[in-house]
């Protein structure tokens, strides 16, 4: 029996959803900086965005990355690159990157490291003050690496690319809550990590021979927005998810608590004894696993209408579901309840970042 044109439609939506393994490819959401910019001087790992990484080396080479509203039609937003210390001779062992790491349970079925791996498309939205031959890599850990090309044909122009890689049999791919497959673009990466472009390689690499090295060029901006990774050998439009879905997509890896006014309630306790207050907060979305945790700001505890000082906050069983936390705090007896209440500038945030 035919389907009817609404059914139709309903079995092709329901076939497209979910199909980008890219968090905020779209680059909206923001949680650790608010649209600040954010330096990269070291080759610590520094989360920009949402889900997006970044790597760089000490004085070398600096750069800066804004979430902007530069962006293509049909976005609102974009991540902009820009170097501040040009680093005209990348040393070789060298890495600046920009990219995000898949949780392996979001790309179990593309069958990577099987006989039954799949193609993949990655799409994405450009643009630099640099034209010529752009790099970046997909990969897992260090074993196998496919360094693909594209090319920026003019300046400060939007255009969008699409590379196609063959599926890879061979390697370990993580199939559950650890890193699954790494993205990376190239700003600017050592002899020791490049090689021949366009092709799988065994081995660590995160740039094709010839791509040009953004960091180089004082001054230089990459923007990039839109990004999506797929099934199959043909890019298919931006999956737009509500802001809301896409908000809790990020939150499994990275949820942050900002104070709004003095006096909002966190968390509700108990003292534990006269100076130890204790209370449950249960996070906004299950972790990918135990997060660590930070704090900044001050904060106070309130029973019985009183508030009382507190020197210290603490989590004392981070758990992918909630976390116990801990304060020292003057206080009106054992076995009282108290709130935890946001003072001036209080933030909280828990990573579970891959």
């Amino acid at each position: 029996m035919a389907l009817s044109k609404i059914e139709a439609n309903s079995v092709q939506t329901d076939v497209l959803m979910g199909r980008n393994r890219i968090i905020n490819g779209d680059m909206r959401i923001d949680q650790r900086n608010a649209g600040a910019s954010v330096t990269i001087n070291s080759a610590t790992s520094t989360y920009t965005v949402d889900r997006f990484v970044t790597k760089g080396e000490s004085a070398d080479g600096v750069f800066t990355v804004d979430q902007v509203t530069d962006a293509p039609a049909g976005f609102t937003n974009s991540v902009k690159i820009t170097v501040t210390t040009a680093d005209a001779s990348v040393g070789a062992s060298q890495l600046y990157i920009f990219g995000q790491v898949l949780e392996g349970f979001n790309v179990a079925d593309l069958g990577f490291g099987t006989a039954n791996a799949k193609t993949v498309t990655l799409s994405f939205w450009v643009r630099s003050s640099l034209t010529g031959t752009f790099g970046g890599s997909l990969k897992n850990d260090s074993t196998y690496s496919y360094p693909f090309t594209y090319t920026i044909s003019a300046a400060d122009t939007w255009e969008y690319k699409t590379v196609t890689i063959t599926g890879q049999t061979a390697g370990t791919w993580a199939t559950d809550n650890s890193a699954g497959m790494r993205l990376f673009w190239s700003l600017g990466v050592g002899s020791t990590y490049t090689t021949t472009g366009n092709a799988w390689a065994s081995g660590n690499y995160f740039k094709a021979t010839g791509a040009t090295d953004v960091i180089g060029t004082n001054g230089a901006t990459l923007y990039i927005t839109g990004v999506q990774l797929e099934a199959g050998s043909v890019a298919t439009s931006f999956e737009r998810r509500p802001y809301g879905q896409e908000l809790a997509l990020c939150q499994r890896y990275y949820e942050s608590w900002r104070w709004d006014a003095d006096n909002t309630g966190i968390a509700m306790g108990g003292y534990a004894d006269t100076n130890t207050w204790r209370g449950i907060y249960s996070y906004k979305v299950t972790k990918r696993a135990n997060p660590s945790f930070s704090t900044s700001g001050s904060f106070i505890i309130q029973g019985g209408g009183i508030n009382y000082s507190s020197s210290g906050l603490l989590t004392i069983d981070a758990k992918t579901n909630s976390t116990l936390m801990q304060a020292t705090a003057t206080g009106i007896g054992t076995g009282y309840a108290a709130w935890l209440l946001a003072n001036t500038n209080f933030y909280m945030a828990f990573s579970s970042e891959l």
